[in-house]
């Protein structure tokens, strides 16, 4: 009694900031390196956009993955495309020469984890 109460939370950033990690740790710890995505491209602002687009359909879906740019052309050459920007899952080229819009991209990433 008479004792002050102390929170751990200052704000409600704080709270969604703490969900966030503990939504990382004890549900995605396991699957970071299951799922390995690239964004293929030069550094132009439509593969700025495709990066875009994968941050957001993957935290859309809440799937975790390890998400990758890679902008060195002699790599992106290996990958055997003729137009960027282009996305990679899994080694596998799954989209190139174009962004796909927000429902497509989200069945990409879906049927491909």
């Amino acid at each position: 009694m008479g004792k002050s109460s102390k929170t751990f939370f200052k704000n409600i950033e704080d709270v969604k900031i703490f969900t966030i990690i503990v939504r990382i740790f004890t549900n995605h710890e396991l699957k970071l390196t299951e799922m390995k995505i690239k964004v293929l491209g030069t550094g132009c602002p439509r593969c700025r956009a495709l990066e875009r687009a994968v941050f957001n359909a993957c935290a859309e879906l809440d799937l975790a993955a390890d998400i990758s740019k890679e902008e060195d052309i002699m790599k992106i050459m290996e990958y055997g495309i003729l137009h960027t920007p282009a996305l990679v899952i899994n080694e596998k080229v799954v989209v190139s020469g174009k962004i796909p819009g927000s429902g497509e991209l989200k069945e990409i990433l879906t049927k491909n984890k």
